[in-house]
């Protein structure tokens, strides 16, 4: 993984994320090491800020974003609870936090109700390590124009807005020239 890092950053990337994207209690419970989160998290984050360190001078600083993805279970759907999933998030985000990220970056997210329980959860983690950092929020768009469960953008942004972030963008399911709707 710090090989991995390495050679992001001596290409000129600024901002490398953490390998954690599914590295909270929900899916690694699929594995049996779900107790294993908080260790799992902060040594990824550990990793990547120390190869950032390496590549950063004052002049070209170099940042580190925790990574936390949409896992495999819903709250929408009635997989997870609400409370099980920002618990588990929660875990995850303090963990990413002590090892000493630069922002937190919840990606890839395709249900507003996961997106939620991870935006209140990093908001907890932050407020009990003391650290508080910029957080980006992600959303993935299918080519219906819609998230997975059928909200389409607006009534998205329109949900996410109040919520905060730092940062709102889409990811991953489709290409910029589907995600037009021009």
């Amino acid at each position: 993984i710090a090989s991995m890092h390495d050679e992001f950053l001596g290409v000129g990337v600024d901002v490398i994320e953490t390998n954690t994207f599914g590295a909270f209690a929900v899916p690694l419970d699929e594995y049996g090491i779900a107790d294993r989160a908080f260790e799992l998290n902060k040594a990824a984050a550990e990793i990547a800020v120390g190869v950032a360190a390496d590549h950063a001078s004052p002049e070209y600083p170099r940042w580190v974003a925790g990574s936390i993805g949409p896992g495999t279970k819903l709250p929408s759907l009635g997989q997870i609870s609400y409370r099980d999933l920002a618990t588990a998030y929660e875990v995850q985000a303090a963990g990413l936090l002590e090892g000493g990220v630069d922002l937190l970056i919840i990606e890839t997210m395709y249900d507003l109700l996961t997106l939620k329980a991870a935006v209140a959860a990093c908001r907890r983690a932050m407020q009990a390590t003391g650290r508080e950092v910029p957080l980006q929020v992600q959303i993935t768009i299918e080519t219906t124009g819609r998230m997975l469960p059928g909200t389409e953008i607006g009534a998205a942004l329109a949900a996410i807005e109040p919520l905060g972030p730092d940062v709102i963008g889409l990811n991953c399911a489709t290409g910029p020239q589907e995600m037009d709707e021009s």
